[in-house]
C-alpha cells in the first residue's frame, strides 16, 4: 500500500464523525452547485440541538436541505448566501438566511470583516495514484478554501469527473474524508420554443466569427447556442460551462484558436448541466476550471478579443438599467457574475455586452420593459455598461445612444400590447 493510500485510510471516517466536527460559533463553507456535498448538507440539521450560531456559507442550493429550508433551526444553523434560491425565497419572511450582496469575482475579499473559515466541506473525485482529488465541476471558491480553512473534510464520490485547471487537492491538505455514491446534480436540457429561438437568432446576429463567448443558463442561452452552429472559431471564457458548450465544441464551432487570453482553452469557474456535459469535461485537456476571482475579474475578461457576454434580466427600464436579481425589494437571485462580465465585455476590444430576455412575464400579463423599475428593485448592471438589449421583437442598441434614443429603441422591442402605455409613461416622466 502506498503512503498516499495509508494517509487516505488514516483520515477516513464516516458521516457521523464528519458532523461531529461541527461546533457552535463556526463558519462553514461548502463546495457549490454540482459539487454540493449532498450527504453532509442533508444531515447537517441533526447537529442543531447541540450547537448555536453555526454559519453555513453556500451559493444557492438545488435541494431542500433541512438546515436551509426549515425555519425551525433558526439561530442554530444560519444559512448565508450571496445568491437566493427557491428555498431561501420560501423562508424569507422568517428571516432565516443572511444575504450578502457581492460580485462573484471579489465575494471572498468583501466578505465578513475578519471572518475565519473553520471548516470547508467539499465534494470531490476519488484520489489518483499521486494522492490528488479533483473538485473539477466547481472552482468558484474551492481552491481558495482548501488553503484558507482551518479544517478540510472531503466527501469522496466516484461520480465526480476530473477536470483540469487548479482543481486538485492533495491528501496531505485534508483532515478527514468519507465516501459517498450519491448521484450528481444534473439539469435537464430544456427545448427552446419559438420565442426563445427568435431571441437566439437576434443575439447570434451580433456575434462575429472568432468571438469569445459567455452564456448563462436557461432556454434562451441554449437557443442562442443553436444559432451559433454556423459560426467559426468561437472561444469560451465563462462563469458557467453549460451543456450547450459541449454541443458547440463537438460540432467544431468552439476551437478557441483566436482567443487572446489562454488560447485554445475553454475557461470557466463552474459547470452544471447534463451527464453528457460531465462526460465531455472528464479529463478533457481543452477545459480549465479556474478560480472565480480570476475568471470573473473584469480585467481578465477584457483581455479576450471580441468578448461577448450574454445574460438575462427580470426587468429593464427605458433608460437601460438592468435588474436581474430582485422582484421589487424581494431578493430573487443574486448579482453573481452579471456585472463582472458586463464590465469586462465593454472593455474588451470589439467586445459586446448583451442582455436578452422574453418581453413579458406571467403569461404575457406583465411587460419586462418598464418606464421605471419597480419600487425597490435592485440595479444589477448600470445603464452605462450595456451595449445591446434583445427580446423576441428585435435588438435595441444602447451603446452610444442618448436617453431619448434608448426610450424609442426599447419601446420598439417591447411587446406590442404595452407600447402605447410605455410611450405615455415616457412622456409622463420626461424621459428625454
Amino acid at each position: 500500500m502506498s503512503d498516499f493510500q495509508n494517509q487516505y485510510e488514516s483520515k477516513k471516517i464516516d458521516l457521523e464523525h464528519a458532523l461531529a466536527q461541527v461546533q457552535s460559533g463556526q463558519t462553514i463553507y461548502n463546495s457549490y452547485n454540482a459539487l454540493e456535498p449532498v450527504d453532509f448538507l442533508t444531515a447537517l440539521h441533526t447537529v442543531a440541538e447541540r450547537v448555536e450560531e453555526v454559519r453555513i456559507q453556500h451559493c444557492g442550493v438545488f435541494r431542500p436541505y433541512e438546515c436551509i429550508a426549515n425555519p425551525a433551526y433558526k439561530g442554530r444553523i444560519i444559512p448565508c448566501t450571496g445568491f437566493s434560491d427557491d428555498y431561501t425565497r420560501a423562508t424569507h419572511e422568517y428571516q432565516v438566511t443572511e444575504f450578502t450582496p457581492a460580485h462573484l469575482h471579489n465575494g471572498l475579499t468583501r466578505g465578513r470583516p475578519g471572518g475565519e473559515v473553520d471548516l470547508f466541506v467539499a465534494l470531490v473525485s476519488p484520489m489518483d495514484k499521486h494522492g490528488y482529488f479533483s473538485f473539477g465541476l466547481d472552482n468558484i471558491i474551492e481552491s481558495d478554501m482548501i488553503r484558507r480553512a482551518k479544517k478540510v473534510i472531503l466527501e469522496v464520490n466516484p461520480n465526480v469527473p476530473r477536470v483540469g485547471g487548479y482543481t486538485e487537492v492533495h491528501i496531505s491538505e485534508v483532515d478527514f474524508l468519507y465516501e459517498s455514491s450519491t448521484p450528481l446534480l444534473k439539469l435537464p436540457e430544456l427545448e427552446p420554443d419559438e420565442t426563445d429561438e427568435q431571441i437566439g437568432s437576434h443575439v447570434a446576429s451580433l456575434v462575429e466569427d472568432g468571438s469569445t463567448i459567455q452564456l448563462g443558463f436557461g432556454k434562451i442561452p441554449d437557443a442562442v447556442a443553436h444559432h451559433f452552429y454556423d459560426k467559426n472559431d468561437l472561444g469560451v471564457h465563462t462563469e458557467m460551462i453549460t451543456s450547450a458548450v459541449a454541443h458547440l465544441s463537438e460540432r467544431g464551432v468552439i476551437t478557441g484558436k483566436r482567443k487572446t487570453l489562454l488560447p485554445g482553452k475553454i475557461v470557466g469557474t463552474f459547470a452544471l448541466g447534463s451527464q453528457k456535459l460531465y462526460d465531455f469535461l472528464e479529463e478533457n485537456p481543452a477545459v480549465w476550471m479556474l478560480p472565480g476571482r480570476y475568471v470573473n475579474d473584469p480585467h481578465n475578461i477584457a483581455k479576450n478579443y471580441r468578448m461577448v457576454s450574454v445574460n438575462s434580466a427580470l426587468q429593464v427600464d427605458l433608460t437601460g438599467q438592468i435588474c436581474s436579481e430582485s422582484l421589487g425589494p424581494m431578493q430573487f437571485a443574486g448579482t453573481g457574475g452579471a456585472a463582472d462580465f458586463a464590465i469586462g465585455a465593454t472593455h474588451s476590444e470589439g467586445g459586446k455586452n448583451i442582455i436578452a430576455f422574453r418581453s413579458t412575464a406571467r403569461g404575457g400579463l406583465v411587460s419586462r420593459i418598464g418606464a421605471l423599475l419597480s419600487q425597490g428593485s435592485v440595479v444589477t448592471i448600470s445603464r452605462n455598461d450595456i451595449d445591446y438589449i434583445v427580446t423576441e421583437y428585435g435588438v435595441a442598441r444602447m451603446k452610444g445612444a442618448n436617453i431619448a434614443e434608448r426610450v424609442e429603441a426599447l419601446i420598439q422591442i417591447a411587446h406590442p400590447d404595452f407600447r402605447d402605455e410605455l410611450k405615455a409613461d415616457a412622456k409622463k416622466y420626461k424621459l428625454w
